[in-house]
């Protein structure tokens, strides 16, 4: 991030230094974002921060790159084992993502990369995969901006409550299908104020707040940016939400399909500039002067939809991801593109510098991290192989000849796996780590016993 696009909400090392010295300030998160997208970390006295850490930094155990949703730590990883001993990496502060949280008291937030104790990167951080890919577009003299618009359904109990519950009949903060909906959302305005008010504190700029379809679903959406602080300011966001809601006695997921209706999506909105901040998708002189598309804006949709298959593991990392994607559901099934058509995959809006294109497979439990790595790595794909793009879809998608996004993160796993053009543009590394977060997630589902299998046979088979 440079100091000229630097959001100047946010802290420089001097502001949060003064901060602390006057007693404003009294701890700081230290915090990377893992596999799963949850920031993990440390909170940090801040004397300690400013006298210590701030020169020697700070350390935690290499397993939280290697540890399932549950924090248990699975073989398989090369990265880390018990036969590796579970050593540390460094959390390495990226002094430009200082923030104040405002709904914690007298607390502040660095964001980190991971490093091993040689300096050098851990390849399969998040982060780090897409600091790859953004420095192959740089390479090639692009910049990519983006946005991520994400969704989620908001209960009124609280998160032990909904444990307690087994997460079954927890009653929805609003009863009815509030989309677009004034009254529905001023039924939780203190809410989704907060959170606003909240994020704008932090850094992040705020554009507004929705209701969407399933009850007690909302978005909150947030400007667009440079794509890297676009993940940073959505992992945070995830996290300052429940703590929110915590806060107000309720609750809330991300989860991609909690229930039968509406899913969670994450619909991510991708452009490129030139490295002098030059529009590149669009050409003002084309079409007798009304504009349009240029090569490098069709060749990277052609990018994104040839290695969507492919890709799909970092679109919909779970295995809950893909109950979203149901013909008529707003979440995508067909690999397809279409202008400002919702049934596909790759939806394209806006003209001049706003053309842009929708991502809408991604639901709400993305790693937003990787999945902007898999467009950029997909759509660069694209560019540097001047790849033809196919044909508009017209009409829906739902029910065209179109090759189908995959229906299960087991046909996700293979196709990442088998993909020799995931190796080569993300590493034999990432592709390994990343196939075996897959296989674990897959081996513990194959070892539940559901309700849904209870309900089923416990009398009647």
């Amino acid at each position: 991030m440079t100091d000229k696009a630097r959001n100047s909400r946010l802290l420089s090392l001097e502001q949060l230094r003064v901060h602390i010295t006057e007693g404003h300030v009294d701890t700081v998160i230290v915090a990377f974002t893992d596999m799963q997208g949850r920031l993990q970390g440390k909170r940090l006295h801040a004397r300690y921060f400013l006298d210590v850490v701030v020169e020697q930094g700070t350390e935690g155990c290499n397993y939280l790159l290697s540890v399932d949703v549950d924090m248990n730590t699975v073989d398989g990883y090369a990265m880390s084992s018990w036969e590796k001993g579970y050593g540390d990496m460094e959390f390495a502060m990226d002094f430009d993502t200082i923030r104040l949280l405002t709904h914690l008291p007298a607390t502040a937030m660095v964001q980190c990369d991971l490093v091993w104790l040689d300096h050098t990167p851990v390849s399969q951080s998040p982060r780090t995969i897409l600091k790859a890919q953004v420095d192959k577009a740089a390479d090639a003299g692009f910049v990519a901006l983006a946005g991520t618009e994400l969704e989620f359904i908001l209960f009124d109990t609280t998160f032990e409550e909904a444990w307690s519950a087994n997460y079954q009949d927890l009653p929805a903060s609003n009863q009815y299908n509030v989309d677009y909906s004034i009254v529905g959302t001023t039924r939780v305005e203190p809410l989704l104020r907060d959170i606003r008010n909240t994020m704008y504190a932090a850094g992040m700029n705020v554009e507004g707040a929705k209701g969407e379809c399933n009850f007690g679903q909302h978005e909150i959406g947030f400007l667009y940016d440079d794509v890297v602080v676009t993940a940073d300011n959505h992992a945070v966001y995830k996290t300052v939400a429940k703590e929110i809601a915590s806060a107000h006695g309720k609750a809330l997921t991300f989860m991609a399909k909690y229930n039968e209706r509406e899913g969670n999506s994450c619909h991510i909105h991708l452009s490129l500039r030139g490295a002098d901040g030059g529009v590149v998708f669009w050409d003002d002189g084309l079409d007798e002067g009304r504009g349009g598309r240029t090569p490098v804006y069709d060749q990277f949709i052609a990018g994104i939809l040839a290695t969507m298959r492919d890709f799909t593991l970092l679109y919909a990392p779970n295995i809950n991801s893909y109950k979203r994607f149901a013909g008529g559901s707003f979440a995508p099934t067909a690999i397809a593109w279409g202008l400002d058509n919702r049934t596909c995959a790759v939806r394209l809006v806006g003209h001049g510098p706003s053309a842009r294109l929708e991502n809408r497979v991604p639901g709400g439990d993305a790693n937003p991290y990787l999945a902007l790595a898999a467009m950029l790595g997909g759509g660069m794909h694209g560019v540097a192989n001047a790849l033809e793009l196919e044909p508009e879809q017209t009409g829906n998608a739902y029910t065209s000849d179109k090759a189908k996004v995959p229906t299960t993160l087991r046909e996700a796993r293979e196709a990442w796996a088998g993909s020799a053009l995931a190796r080569a543009v993300f590493g034999e590394e990432v592709v390994d780590h990343y196939t075996n977060m897959a296989d674990v997630e897959l081996a513990a589902y194959d070892a539940a016993v559901t309700d849904w299998e209870r309900r089923r046979g416990f009398e009647r088979l």
